[in-house]
Protein backbone atom coordinates (compact mmCIF):
# COMPACT_ATOMS: atom_id res chain seq x y z
CA UNK A 1 0.00 0.00 0.00
CA UNK A 2 1.69 3.32 -0.82
CA UNK A 3 2.03 6.68 1.27
CA UNK A 4 -1.24 7.85 -0.26
CA UNK A 5 -3.18 5.69 0.33
CA UNK A 6 -2.57 4.78 3.92
CA UNK A 7 -2.34 8.88 4.79
CA UNK A 8 -6.16 8.84 3.21
CA UNK A 9 -7.56 5.20 5.30
CA UNK A 10 -5.72 7.17 8.45
CA UNK A 11 -6.95 10.78 7.50
CA UNK A 12 -10.50 8.57 6.74
CA UNK A 13 -10.29 7.26 10.70
CA UNK A 14 -9.03 10.62 11.82
CA UNK A 15 -12.19 12.61 10.81
CA UNK A 16 -15.16 10.01 11.44
CA UNK A 17 -14.03 9.55 15.24
CA UNK A 18 -13.38 13.21 15.28
CA UNK A 19 -17.17 14.25 14.06
CA UNK A 20 -18.59 11.71 16.58
CA UNK A 21 -16.62 12.84 19.75
CA UNK A 22 -15.30 16.06 19.32
CA UNK A 23 -18.30 17.49 21.36
CA UNK A 24 -17.68 15.14 24.32
CA UNK A 25 -14.06 15.47 23.91
CA UNK A 26 -14.69 19.53 24.80
CA UNK A 27 -16.92 18.61 27.31
CA UNK A 28 -14.25 16.65 29.17
CA UNK A 29 -11.67 19.11 28.16
CA UNK A 30 -13.41 22.13 30.06
CA UNK A 31 -14.48 20.56 33.14
CA UNK A 32 -10.79 19.27 33.56
CA UNK A 33 -9.43 22.67 33.27
CA UNK A 34 -12.41 23.80 35.77
CA UNK A 35 -11.05 21.47 38.25
CA UNK A 36 -7.28 22.32 37.38
CA UNK A 37 -7.54 24.62 40.98
CA UNK A 38 -10.29 23.54 42.67
CA UNK A 39 -8.42 23.22 45.93
CA UNK A 40 -7.09 27.06 45.65
CA UNK A 41 -10.45 28.17 44.82
CA UNK A 42 -12.22 26.77 47.54
CA UNK A 43 -9.63 27.94 49.94
CA UNK A 44 -9.95 31.04 48.94
CA UNK A 45 -13.63 31.22 48.64
CA UNK A 46 -14.15 29.26 52.69
CA UNK A 47 -11.08 30.49 54.08
CA UNK A 48 -13.30 32.45 56.83
CA UNK A 49 -15.09 28.95 57.66
CA UNK A 50 -11.72 26.56 57.53
CA UNK A 51 -9.57 28.09 60.05
CA UNK A 52 -10.25 29.12 63.69
CA UNK A 53 -8.16 31.33 66.66
CA UNK A 54 -6.19 28.74 68.49
CA UNK A 55 -6.52 27.45 71.71
CA UNK A 56 -4.85 26.53 74.63
CA UNK A 57 -8.56 24.26 75.07
CA UNK A 58 -7.85 20.42 74.06
CA UNK A 59 -9.77 19.29 70.50
CA UNK A 60 -12.46 17.31 70.54
CA UNK A 61 -12.95 14.06 68.94
CA UNK A 62 -14.69 13.12 66.24
CA UNK A 63 -17.72 11.59 68.03
CA UNK A 64 -18.04 14.43 70.48
CA UNK A 65 -17.76 17.03 67.18
CA UNK A 66 -20.80 14.85 65.30
CA UNK A 67 -22.75 14.89 69.12
CA UNK A 68 -22.41 18.91 69.13
CA UNK A 69 -23.35 19.01 65.35
CA UNK A 70 -25.81 16.89 65.85
CA UNK A 71 -27.17 18.70 68.93
CA UNK A 72 -26.64 22.19 66.91
CA UNK A 73 -29.96 21.50 63.89
CA UNK A 74 -30.84 18.77 61.72
CA UNK A 75 -27.94 17.61 59.94
CA UNK A 76 -28.33 13.95 58.95
CA UNK A 77 -25.89 11.32 59.28
CA UNK A 78 -22.03 11.85 59.11
CA UNK A 79 -20.10 9.83 56.81
CA UNK A 80 -16.65 11.16 57.08
CA UNK A 81 -14.49 13.44 59.31
CA UNK A 82 -11.30 15.32 58.22
CA UNK A 83 -9.05 15.79 61.22
CA UNK A 84 -5.99 18.30 61.21
CA UNK A 85 -3.35 18.28 63.40
CA UNK A 86 -3.20 22.40 62.83
CA UNK A 87 -3.92 24.36 65.81
CA UNK A 88 -5.90 26.88 63.37
CA UNK A 89 -7.55 24.62 61.38
CA UNK A 90 -10.81 23.56 61.63
CA UNK A 91 -12.27 20.23 61.60
CA UNK A 92 -14.55 18.87 58.34
CA UNK A 93 -17.35 16.90 58.52
CA UNK A 94 -19.08 15.33 55.53
CA UNK A 95 -22.72 14.32 55.48
CA UNK A 96 -25.23 11.77 54.13
CA UNK A 97 -27.10 12.41 50.51
CA UNK A 98 -30.60 13.70 51.20
CA UNK A 99 -32.93 12.43 49.35
CA UNK A 100 -34.43 16.19 48.41
CA UNK A 101 -30.84 17.93 48.26
CA UNK A 102 -31.97 20.40 51.37
CA UNK A 103 -29.13 19.79 53.88
CA UNK A 104 -25.59 20.25 52.95
CA UNK A 105 -23.18 18.14 51.70
CA UNK A 106 -20.44 19.30 54.46
CA UNK A 107 -20.11 21.45 56.86
CA UNK A 108 -16.96 23.32 58.94
CA UNK A 109 -16.84 23.06 63.22
CA UNK A 110 -14.89 24.06 65.74
CA UNK A 111 -12.13 21.66 66.40
CA UNK A 112 -12.40 23.16 70.04
CA UNK A 113 -16.12 23.96 70.87
CA UNK A 114 -18.03 22.29 68.24
CA UNK A 115 -19.77 25.11 66.90
CA UNK A 116 -20.85 25.08 63.26
CA UNK A 117 -18.31 27.32 61.37
CA UNK A 118 -20.64 26.89 57.88
CA UNK A 119 -21.14 24.97 54.80
CA UNK A 120 -18.21 25.27 51.99
CA UNK A 121 -19.15 27.67 48.78
CA UNK A 122 -18.52 25.87 45.45
CA UNK A 123 -18.52 22.66 46.87
CA UNK A 124 -21.72 21.46 45.26
CA UNK A 125 -20.77 23.29 41.60
CA UNK A 126 -17.38 21.46 41.58
CA UNK A 127 -18.85 18.17 42.65
CA UNK A 128 -21.22 18.50 39.74
CA UNK A 129 -18.64 19.24 37.20
CA UNK A 130 -16.51 16.11 38.66
CA UNK A 131 -18.92 14.38 38.23
CA UNK A 132 -20.18 15.53 34.04
CA UNK A 133 -16.18 15.13 33.77
CA UNK A 134 -15.70 11.83 35.05
CA UNK A 135 -19.12 10.33 34.19
CA UNK A 136 -20.86 12.54 31.59
CA UNK A 137 -23.57 12.80 34.52
CA UNK A 138 -24.83 9.09 33.29
CA UNK A 139 -27.43 7.73 36.31
CA UNK A 140 -25.21 5.70 38.39
CA UNK A 141 -22.10 7.79 38.71
CA UNK A 142 -19.01 5.14 39.23
CA UNK A 143 -21.23 2.03 38.72
CA UNK A 144 -22.78 3.42 35.23
CA UNK A 145 -22.32 3.28 32.11
CA UNK A 146 -20.64 6.61 32.21
CA UNK A 147 -16.84 5.34 33.29
CA UNK A 148 -17.19 3.21 30.26
CA UNK A 149 -18.29 6.04 28.16
CA UNK A 150 -15.05 8.25 28.65
CA UNK A 151 -12.60 5.46 29.61
CA UNK A 152 -13.77 4.47 25.49
CA UNK A 153 -13.10 8.49 24.41
CA UNK A 154 -10.17 8.29 25.75
CA UNK A 155 -8.74 5.36 23.96
CA UNK A 156 -10.12 7.21 20.52
CA UNK A 157 -8.17 10.13 21.78
CA UNK A 158 -4.64 8.53 21.04
CA UNK A 159 -5.84 7.12 18.34
CA UNK A 160 -6.56 10.16 17.32
CA UNK A 161 -3.22 11.55 18.38
CA UNK A 162 -1.17 8.98 16.52
CA UNK A 163 -3.19 9.29 13.48
CA UNK A 164 -2.77 13.23 13.64
CA UNK A 165 0.83 13.30 14.24
CA UNK A 166 1.22 11.14 10.80
CA UNK A 167 -0.87 12.96 8.94
CA UNK A 168 1.12 16.21 9.54
CA UNK A 169 4.21 14.52 9.29
CA UNK A 170 6.64 17.30 7.25
CA UNK A 171 8.66 17.10 4.49
CA UNK A 172 11.21 19.12 6.47
CA UNK A 173 11.49 17.20 10.24
CA UNK A 174 14.14 18.97 11.90
CA UNK A 175 12.77 22.28 11.82
CA UNK A 176 11.44 23.40 14.69
CA UNK A 177 9.87 26.76 12.98
CA UNK A 178 7.48 23.64 10.82
CA UNK A 179 6.71 21.69 13.92
CA UNK A 180 5.80 24.18 16.31
CA UNK A 181 4.74 28.07 14.60
CA UNK A 182 1.09 28.41 13.12
CA UNK A 183 1.29 30.39 10.25
CA UNK A 184 -1.41 33.45 11.05
CA UNK A 185 -0.87 34.95 7.45
CA UNK A 186 -2.83 32.30 6.28
CA UNK A 187 -6.95 32.74 6.25
CA UNK A 188 -9.83 30.20 5.76
CA UNK A 189 -9.01 26.63 5.64
CA UNK A 190 -5.51 27.13 5.40
CA UNK A 191 -5.57 28.78 8.99
CA UNK A 192 -8.29 26.35 10.55
CA UNK A 193 -5.70 23.46 8.96
CA UNK A 194 -2.72 25.67 10.51
CA UNK A 195 -4.19 25.95 14.33
CA UNK A 196 -5.33 22.18 14.20
CA UNK A 197 -1.72 21.00 13.67
CA UNK A 198 0.20 23.12 15.12
CA UNK A 199 -1.42 23.83 18.51
CA UNK A 200 -2.25 20.14 18.52
CA UNK A 201 1.48 19.05 18.59
CA UNK A 202 2.48 21.42 21.21
CA UNK A 203 -0.26 19.44 23.47
CA UNK A 204 0.62 15.91 22.34
CA UNK A 205 2.03 14.91 25.34
CA UNK A 206 -0.15 16.15 27.76
CA UNK A 207 -3.30 14.75 26.02
CA UNK A 208 -1.18 11.57 25.57
CA UNK A 209 -0.47 11.69 29.50
CA UNK A 210 -4.60 12.52 30.19
CA UNK A 211 -5.30 9.33 28.07
CA UNK A 212 -3.44 7.34 29.40
CA UNK A 213 -3.61 7.85 33.47
CA UNK A 214 -7.43 8.79 32.71
CA UNK A 215 -7.50 5.05 31.50
CA UNK A 216 -7.30 3.62 34.81
CA UNK A 217 -10.43 5.57 36.04
CA UNK A 218 -12.25 3.32 33.08
CA UNK A 219 -11.25 0.11 33.17
CA UNK A 220 -10.45 -2.15 35.33
CA UNK A 221 -8.46 -4.86 33.26
CA UNK A 222 -5.98 -1.75 32.44
CA UNK A 223 -5.50 -0.75 35.95
CA UNK A 224 -4.53 -4.25 36.76
CA UNK A 225 -2.09 -4.21 33.50
CA UNK A 226 -0.79 -1.27 34.17
CA UNK A 227 0.05 -2.59 38.02
CA UNK A 228 1.53 -5.68 36.62
CA UNK A 229 3.75 -3.69 34.11
CA UNK A 230 4.79 -0.93 36.72
CA UNK A 231 4.40 -2.36 40.06
CA UNK A 232 5.40 -6.07 39.01
CA UNK A 233 2.23 -7.40 40.81
CA UNK A 234 -1.27 -7.58 40.18
CA UNK A 235 -3.49 -4.65 41.83
CA UNK A 236 -4.56 -5.46 45.46
CA UNK A 237 -8.08 -5.59 46.29
CA UNK A 238 -9.46 -3.60 49.48
CA UNK A 239 -9.93 -5.85 52.78
CA UNK A 240 -13.05 -7.12 52.82
CA UNK A 241 -15.71 -6.15 55.18
CA UNK A 242 -16.21 -8.81 57.76
CA UNK A 243 -19.91 -9.21 58.68
CA UNK A 244 -21.78 -8.07 61.95
CA UNK A 245 -22.88 -10.58 64.43
CA UNK A 246 -26.06 -12.40 63.87
CA UNK A 247 -28.64 -11.67 65.98
CA UNK A 248 -30.89 -14.31 66.77
CA UNK A 249 -34.18 -14.35 64.59
CA UNK A 250 -37.10 -12.20 66.14
CA UNK A 251 -34.85 -10.51 68.83
CA UNK A 252 -35.16 -6.47 68.80
CA UNK A 253 -31.21 -6.20 67.80
CA UNK A 254 -31.81 -8.34 64.33
CA UNK A 255 -34.50 -6.09 63.73
CA UNK A 256 -32.62 -2.40 64.04
CA UNK A 257 -28.98 -3.65 64.58
CA UNK A 258 -28.07 -0.08 63.14
CA UNK A 259 -29.90 1.58 66.15
CA UNK A 260 -28.59 -0.70 68.66
CA UNK A 261 -24.92 -0.64 67.76
CA UNK A 262 -24.30 2.42 66.16
CA UNK A 263 -20.53 2.87 64.40
CA UNK A 264 -18.65 5.78 66.06
CA UNK A 265 -15.25 6.83 64.90
CA UNK A 266 -13.48 7.19 68.42
CA UNK A 267 -12.49 3.88 68.62
CA UNK A 268 -11.03 4.21 65.21
CA UNK A 269 -9.54 7.94 66.04
CA UNK A 270 -7.61 6.45 68.69
CA UNK A 271 -6.22 3.19 67.24
CA UNK A 272 -4.96 5.44 64.19
CA UNK A 273 -2.89 7.84 66.86
CA UNK A 274 -1.13 5.12 67.86
CA UNK A 275 -0.42 4.16 64.25
CA UNK A 276 0.46 7.67 63.08
CA UNK A 277 1.00 10.11 65.72
CA UNK A 278 2.72 12.79 63.42
CA UNK A 279 0.07 13.44 61.06
CA UNK A 280 -0.88 16.35 59.22
CA UNK A 281 -4.36 15.98 58.21
CA UNK A 282 -6.30 12.90 58.45
CA UNK A 283 -10.06 11.73 56.99
CA UNK A 284 -11.86 9.07 58.80
CA UNK A 285 -14.44 7.38 56.04
CA UNK A 286 -17.24 5.17 57.28
CA UNK A 287 -17.68 2.20 54.93
CA UNK A 288 -20.67 1.81 52.96
CA UNK A 289 -23.61 -0.44 53.95
CA UNK A 290 -23.45 -3.03 56.65
CA UNK A 291 -20.03 -2.81 56.98
CA UNK A 292 -17.36 -1.98 59.96
CA UNK A 293 -14.29 -1.27 58.47
CA UNK A 294 -13.97 2.81 58.84
CA UNK A 295 -11.12 4.11 56.04
CA UNK A 296 -8.16 6.24 56.97
CA UNK A 297 -6.37 8.23 55.13
CA UNK A 298 -3.34 10.53 56.82
CA UNK A 299 -1.06 13.24 55.25
CA UNK A 300 2.01 14.38 56.44
CA UNK A 301 2.58 18.00 57.46
CA UNK A 302 4.95 18.96 54.88
CA UNK A 303 2.47 16.89 52.05
CA UNK A 304 2.52 19.04 48.90
CA UNK A 305 0.48 16.08 46.92
CA UNK A 306 -2.70 14.63 47.77
CA UNK A 307 -1.49 11.27 46.50
CA UNK A 308 1.37 11.10 48.86
CA UNK A 309 -0.97 9.88 51.40
CA UNK A 310 -0.82 6.70 53.98
CA UNK A 311 -3.81 4.61 54.41
CA UNK A 312 -5.26 2.08 56.97
CA UNK A 313 -8.57 0.31 57.41
CA UNK A 314 -9.67 0.16 61.39
CA UNK A 315 -12.19 -2.01 62.47
CA UNK A 316 -14.38 0.31 64.41
CA UNK A 317 -16.29 -2.11 66.60
CA UNK A 318 -12.97 -3.73 67.71
CA UNK A 319 -10.29 -1.43 66.89
CA UNK A 320 -8.13 -3.35 65.08
CA UNK A 321 -5.88 -2.25 62.23
CA UNK A 322 -6.82 -4.55 59.38
CA UNK A 323 -4.50 -3.26 56.86
CA UNK A 324 -2.13 -0.45 56.73
CA UNK A 325 -0.82 1.16 53.41
CA UNK A 326 1.79 3.37 54.16
CA UNK A 327 3.81 5.30 51.40
CA UNK A 328 7.32 4.93 52.63
CA UNK A 329 6.76 1.36 52.12
CA UNK A 330 6.26 1.43 48.47
CA UNK A 331 8.17 0.97 45.94
CA UNK A 332 8.92 3.24 42.62
CA UNK A 333 6.69 1.62 40.87
CA UNK A 334 4.09 1.73 43.19
CA UNK A 335 4.14 5.23 43.92
CA UNK A 336 4.34 5.93 40.47
CA UNK A 337 0.92 4.33 40.43
CA UNK A 338 -0.30 5.86 43.50
CA UNK A 339 0.42 9.04 41.89
CA UNK A 340 -1.72 8.30 38.85
CA UNK A 341 -4.18 11.22 39.97
CA UNK A 342 -1.68 14.30 40.69
CA UNK A 343 0.52 12.83 36.94
CA UNK A 344 -3.81 13.06 35.20
CA UNK A 345 -3.97 16.91 36.66
CA UNK A 346 0.00 17.72 36.33
CA UNK A 347 0.30 18.18 39.41
CA UNK A 348 3.22 16.46 40.31
CA UNK A 349 5.33 19.16 38.60
CA UNK A 350 4.07 21.35 40.94
CA UNK A 351 1.62 24.58 39.81
CA UNK A 352 3.48 25.07 36.52
CA UNK A 353 2.62 21.42 35.58
CA UNK A 354 -1.32 22.14 36.79
CA UNK A 355 -1.22 25.55 34.65
CA UNK A 356 0.15 23.56 31.65
CA UNK A 357 -2.54 20.78 32.18
CA UNK A 358 -5.49 23.32 32.68
CA UNK A 359 -4.59 25.56 29.67
CA UNK A 360 -4.32 22.18 27.02
CA UNK A 361 -7.67 20.93 28.57
CA UNK A 362 -9.09 24.54 28.03
CA UNK A 363 -7.61 24.45 24.08
CA UNK A 364 -9.95 21.18 23.66
CA UNK A 365 -12.91 23.01 21.94
CA UNK A 366 -10.72 24.42 19.21
CA UNK A 367 -9.97 21.20 18.45
CA UNK A 368 -13.55 20.73 18.25
CA UNK A 369 -14.18 23.73 15.99
CA UNK A 370 -11.41 23.61 13.73
CA UNK A 371 -11.99 19.96 13.10
CA UNK A 372 -15.41 20.78 12.44
CA UNK A 373 -14.38 23.18 9.86
CA UNK A 374 -11.86 21.31 8.01
CA UNK A 375 -14.37 18.50 7.91
CA UNK A 376 -17.09 20.55 6.43
CA UNK A 377 -14.81 22.32 4.08
CA UNK A 378 -13.50 18.65 2.88
CA UNK A 379 -17.01 18.05 1.83
CA UNK A 380 -17.95 21.44 0.24
CA UNK A 381 -14.57 20.85 -2.09
CA UNK A 382 -15.50 17.12 -2.74
CA UNK A 383 -18.81 18.08 -3.89
CA UNK A 384 -17.69 20.60 -6.44
CA UNK A 385 -14.65 18.51 -7.96
CA UNK A 386 -17.47 15.74 -8.32
CA UNK A 387 -19.80 17.70 -10.05
CA UNK A 388 -20.55 17.47 -13.90
CA UNK A 389 -18.62 19.90 -16.34
CA UNK A 390 -21.75 23.22 -16.99
CA UNK A 391 -21.95 22.00 -20.57
CA UNK A 392 -23.14 18.25 -19.72
CA UNK A 393 -25.94 20.01 -17.67
CA UNK A 394 -27.18 22.12 -20.64
CA UNK A 395 -27.79 19.63 -24.25
CA UNK A 396 -26.85 21.56 -26.96
CA UNK A 397 -24.74 23.81 -25.68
Amino acid sequence: MSKSAIKAALLQVHSVIGVLLALLWAVVGITGATMAFEDEIQASLNRHIMHVDPSAAPRLTPDELIARLQAAGDFGKASAVTMSSDPSAAARIRLARSEGGTRPTSVYVDPYDGHVLGSPRAEDFFATVRKLHRWLLVPGDGNGYGRKLTGTAAICLIVMLISGLVLRWPHRVRSVKVWLKPNLALRGRGLHRSLHAVIGTWVLPIYLVMALTGLSYSFEWYKAGATWLIAGHVAKTAAMQPKAPMAPRGSAASEDNSETRPLAFDRVWATFLQQDGSYGRALLTMPAGNGTIVRVRSWARDASLDTVRDEFRIDAVTGHVISADRYADKTFGERVLASVLDIHRGAILGWPGKLAFMLAAATMPLFTITGYLLYLSRRRHRRVTQRPPIGSLVPGE
